[in-house]
């Protein structure tokens, strides 16, 4: 690029046209590093900064839950008895056992009956108290605050309460049905009653959770749709179905796998309720890993049925999200 500059000589005019070569960098031009290092700093990008921040995290995921899934399924194909450090390689003899045994089998079918029991029911009932709170009356965050104090208990706090209020003798239930000319059964050492004494204690402690986050999705809801359902003629309950439960939809399909895996996970309300009694009734697949691992002693069953119920999680919350996801609407 050039531009021309005058000269004035001797009182007469003479102009000279002189070009001047400007060098400028190429717009968009990618500036070639000259050395080793500056190449590679190239080459790299933001990937050291990346992995600067990210470490901390992959390590902590790394030792605390990648290390004892491979661990466990290790552990699994061995015998072992917790206590000395000889470990015998046995292969899918773990597996085989679980497969033939009986108490197994009556494991599974316990465990599938308390989720669907609690899942089922914490939805339902989530579902119907966030209906009821979700109103503009004195003292309502009061009554919200009842219903969410339960979920922020220890688990075994709340099975000693409720042992004594489902006393045969002198628990509240009992007196209460004394005053109704009845007698109450022993919840928690019948073998039909126990689950369902189970169940409907986990529902108490967790509906909470479940009521508090459906209020969150009603309130979000847009107004104007309730309006222009009431403009087109919809009733309560049309209003409820057409417009209520499609928004609902994602949170819906959120709290059934939360709600599953949270299941699978119960421990502490049936040690201390039933302990897994009575005749095995209320034992479920964790309670039963527990068992063969710290009473019976046996790591390779134990990992064995750990790896079981790994797998089960993963299959279930595989197919509630493709399935919900077909059903679900994210608009």
């Amino acid at each position: 690029m050039g531009r021309d500059v005058g000269c004035a000589s001797g009182g007469s005019r003479m102009h000279r046209s002189v070009t001047v070569i400007e060098e400028r960098p190429t717009v968009g031009a990618a500036v070639k590093p000259r050395t080793a290092v500056g190449r590679l700093a190239r080459w790299l990008g933001d990937w050291p900064l990346f992995l600067l921040f990210v470490a901390p995290n992959l390590v902590l995921l790394a030792v605390f839950t990648y290390w004892p899934l491979v661990y466990n399924a290790y552990l699994s194909v061995m015998q072992w008895d917790l206590i000395g450090p000889v470990k015998i390689y046995v292969g899918l003899e773990n597996y085989r056992f679980l497969l033939e045994d009986s108490e197994f089998r009556e494991v599974v079918r316990n465990t599938a009956l308390f989720t669907l029991g609690t899942v089922g029911g914490t939805i339902v009932l989530g579902l119907l108290f966030a209906l009821l709170l979700d109103q503009q009356l004195r003292g309502i965050s009061l009554a919200r605050g009842v219903v969410f104090a339960p979920y922020v208990l220890s688990g075994a706090a709340v099975a000693v309460f409720w042992v004594n209020m489902l006393n045969p003798r002198f628990g509240v239930v009992a007196q209460v049905a004394s005053w109704l000319g009845t007698v109450s059964p022993d919840w928690l050492n019948h073998p039909r009653l126990a689950m369902v004494a189970v169940i409907l204690v986990y529902i108490w402690k967790n509906v909470g959770f479940t009521t508090i986050v459906y209020l969150a999705g009603l309130q979000r809801i847009p107004k104007e749709l309730y309006e222009a359902a009431t403009v087109d003629g919809a009733g309560m309950l049309e209003r409820f179905r057409f417009v209520t439960m499609p928004q609902l939809g994602p949170i819906t399909l959120f709290l059934v796998v939360v709600s599953t895996i949270s299941s699978f996970q119960a421990f502490d309300l049936i040690k201390v309720l039933t302990d897994g009694g009575p005749v095995n009734a209320t034992t479920t697949l964790l309670f039963y890993i527990w068992e063969q691992g710290f009473v019976a002693f046996n790591a390779g069953r134990a990992a064995a049925a750990a790896v079981v119920l790994f797998a089960l999680l993963a299959v279930i919350s595989l197919l509630q999200v493709r399935i919900g996801e077909r059903r679900v609407s994210y608009d």
